[in-house]
């Protein structure tokens, strides 16, 4: 069984494609960036020969990447395309419809209806979804939710303290998001730790991230909530803040709702915080570490975030065993573990400096003898995204 597996961004596209029959096997892998600039970039491996190729194109959109996408994989990895049993997307949010589920219709509407909600991401899957439907109109589309990860988390975490009949009405609530991040990260835990009765912290840290309290391996809390912009800080989107000062900024101080909101999607976070050095961690460390002042207070501010989720989620499960970074920035950004650990040693986590000055995935980068283990794990959301489609495919 092949299952091509597809991360849709606003400007790009990533695929993998599995053979699920014969140990998960990666058939071929690719993607496309720049999608509706001038110039395109698109790279595609075959495993199957070592082949690769890396190309500059035009893709004015999604479709023309898709097509590139088809035909590489039409060029040596596959015969047909009904060999791809399903396309599966990591789909975001959707108004009352978690879990996985086939793409139909009353699906995609219920995405639709949430676009207000995510605007950076369910529009584009929406656009992604109708091209692959158009130019693979045989072949099952299937969604596995973000949220679905979260769908336990009781009511006193999940309710927001406003009308409950508003909560009611509009389907308000903390979701929560990166599920299959942090399930991939929850389960190579316990694999790794030969458990499952763990109290874990899981963080995925990237341009976009959330953390997660996993008990059990049920997710009991998390950062983010009903949308994307709270939690800790992300590249240029906010994070927590107080909800009064939107209500300042227009009525005092002269901003229009729409300039707010332009400013709180995509002029903030990281973003902001450096006086708009960068939206990249990389470049504001560097900047931090040359002696800008805005850019010290970014790193610090965001590793500060972290630290106080890990404190107040290892309260909430009332111990903890490890914490776990994932991510791009909780991979590979020593400088972000190290302050975002220090002075935890009173919860037990005892970080070696040197692991993790030299971390790689699959290290546990915490002192001999520590009480709480500390991992730094190469996420794979496209294998459970494969997992999760095979499985629906197979229930029917």
């Amino acid at each position: 069984m092949n299952i091509l597996v597809c991360n849709v961004g606003s400007t790009s596209l990533k695929y993998q494609l599995f053979d699920m029959a014969h140990g998960e096997q990666v058939l071929a892998a690719g993607g496309a960036e720049r999608v509706g600039g001038a110039r395109s970039l698109f790279y595609h491996r075959n495993n199957r020969t070592g082949d690769s190729v890396q190309l500059e194109a035009v893709f004015p959109t999604h479709r023309e990447a898709i097509c590139a996408m088809l035909e590489h994989l039409l060029a040596g990895c596959i015969e047909t395309l009904e060999e791809i049993a399903c396309v599966g997307f990591k789909v975001v949010h959707a108004k009352g419809v978690t879990g996985v589920q086939f793409l139909t219709e009353d699906v995609l509407q219920a995405m639709a209806d949430f676009n207000a909600v995510a605007p950076a991401h369910n529009p584009p899957y929406l656009a992604a979804i109708r091209q692959f439907q158009s130019l693979m109109p045989a072949t099952p589309m299937i969604g596995a939710f973000e949220t679905a990860f979260h769908a336990q988390i009781p009511p006193e975490a999940y309710l927001y303290p406003i009308p409950i009949e508003l909560s009611e009405q509009y389907a308000i609530r903390r979701y929560g998001f990166h599920g299959a991040s942090l399930e991939y990260l929850s389960t190579w835990t316990a694999k790794a730790m030969g458990r499952e009765d763990l109290k874990l912290v899981c963080c995925h840290l990237g341009g976009s991230g959330s953390l997660c309290a996993v008990k059990n391996g049920v997710s009991i809390d998390t950062t983010m909530g009903m949308g994307l912009q709270c939690g800790v800080l992300q590249n240029n989107r906010i994070g927590d803040m107080d909800p009064y000062i939107i209500f300042y900024l227009v009525e005092e101080c002269g901003m229009s709702l729409q300039e707010v909101k332009t400013m709180l999607q995509t002029k903030s976070g990281l973003y902001g915080l450096s006086g708009g050095v960068s939206n990249d961690l990389r470049d504001i460390d560097q900047a931090a570490q040359a002696g800008d002042v805005h850019c010290q207070n970014a790193v610090k501010a965001y590793a500060y975030g972290i630290k106080k989720y890990i404190g107040a989620y290892t309260a909430a499960m009332g111990c903890l065993d490890a914490v776990v970074f994932g991510g791009g920035i909780g991979r590979n950004s020593a400088t972000v573990r190290g302050m975002a650990l220090e002075g935890l040693e009173c919860l037990g986590v005892q970080l070696d400096p040197e692991k993790n000055a030299h971390a790689r995935g699959g290290m546990d980068l915490s002192r001999d003898g520590s009480p709480v283990r500390i991992y730094v794990v190469d996420t794979n959301e496209e294998i459970i995204v494969a997992r999760k489609a095979k499985a629906l495919l197979e229930k029917g």
